[in-house]
């Protein structure tokens, strides 16, 4: 599993280009599934027939980054975000280019508590405009450059968010032995950006049920917000974000399976914050919907953390659901 999640996190994957991500996780399913195709928009979609309920589940392959706006004089170049991102994060972090290009994030001088995104500024090292444009161009793609770190039972990488949303579909994938209903696992692009995969391939699938693997927040950290989700306490079953209010059917069936088979779990509620089961309950006459979330750590920083237990825990309830005669559906 950690080789699995080292592979994925530290692959390039910015919003719109996430084919290095889906090339990889399609390599590891295409044995343990019955179809396996990209579509219009990117998304990956993994099927394994049956005659049953029609489920869709949903994981993030895309992750946040920055795009180069101008190149001045001097070679260093100015960007927008692509996704959130919190600007006391980047301070002197790296960043990498598709091409390979390492460049690090700096700052104009001024109070930090009057940070703005157009104070940053990216180092390539490069001493003029033309010498800039032989490495990078206006519309280029960024992401952080972070190494994987196993701390043991504590993972730390960029773009866990939702890279493990995807480990956790990948691992069900490969452990699941059987079940009735036809299941479509879709490994979505342009989440960051607004759930834009998720929409169009909801539009598609047209599901009897959706389910969005995504990370959440915490509040277990000294001084944290007041949030009910700790690491190493189970899969999060989330009850409402900013993008969706679970359906109390869907919620209710999580909670049941994770209590009959023994799985650790805890409620969500994310006052801000959405996943792509808020494009998937909206999807044509309305899917009911829910998310099992990861919880995370530092979410949309370069240093996001995550519990392997967590991960397990959402990987076994991924599999119940999967299981499950589903009649309330």
């Amino acid at each position: 599993m950690k080789s699995l999640i080292k592979d994925l996190v530290e692959s390039y994957g910015p919003t719109g280009f996430e084919s290095e991500v889906t090339d990889k996780i399609r390599s590891y399913i295409t044995d343990y599934v019955d179809e396996c195709y990209v579509d219009p928009l990117g998304n990956l979609i993994a099927r394994k027939k049956g005659s049953g309920k029609k489920v869709m589940f949903s994981a993030h392959a895309d992750e946040i980054g920055v795009i180069v706006t101008y190149i001045d004089d001097d070679g260093f170049l100015r960007f927008s975000n692509v996704g959130g991102l919190n600007l006391l994060t980047l301070l002197g972090n790296r960043v990498r280019f598709a091409n390979g290009v390492i460049g690090v994030i700096g700052r104009e001088k001024g109070e930090l508590k009057d940070l703005t995104l157009d104070k940053l500024f990216i180092d390539i090292g490069a001493d003029s405009k033309k010498e800039a444009r032989k490495k990078v161009a206006i519309g280029d793609f960024a992401i952080f450059h972070r190494e994987f770190c196993d701390l043991g039972q504590r993972l730390v990488a960029k773009s866990m968010d939702d890279r493990i949303g995807c480990a956790v579909l990948v691992e069900a994938i490969r452990r699941l032995d059987q079940s009735n209903h036809d299941l479509y696992f879709v490994f979505s692009a342009q989440e960051e950006v607004g759930l834009r995969g998720a929409r169009t391939a909801a539009y598609g699938i047209d599901p009897d049920l959706g389910i969005a693997i995504d990370v959440t927040r915490t509040g277990d950290t000294p001084e944290a917000p007041r949030m009910d989700v700790s690491l190493g306490k189970g899969a999060a079953i989330k009850v409402k974000d900013s993008s969706v209010i679970a359906h109390p059917k869907v919620k209710n069936l999580m909670v049941r399976l994770a209590e009959s088979s023994h799985i650790k779990y805890q409620l969500e509620v994310l006052e801000a914050g959405g996943t792509d089961a808020g494009a998937i309950h909206l999807t044509k006459s309305g899917v009911p919907s829910g998310t099992i979330s990861i919880p995370c750590r530092y979410v949309h920083s370069p240093s996001e953390m995550i519990d392997l237990d967590d991960v397990q825990n959402c990987v076994d309830l991924v599999l119940a659901i999967c299981r499950d005669p589903l009649e309330e559906f």
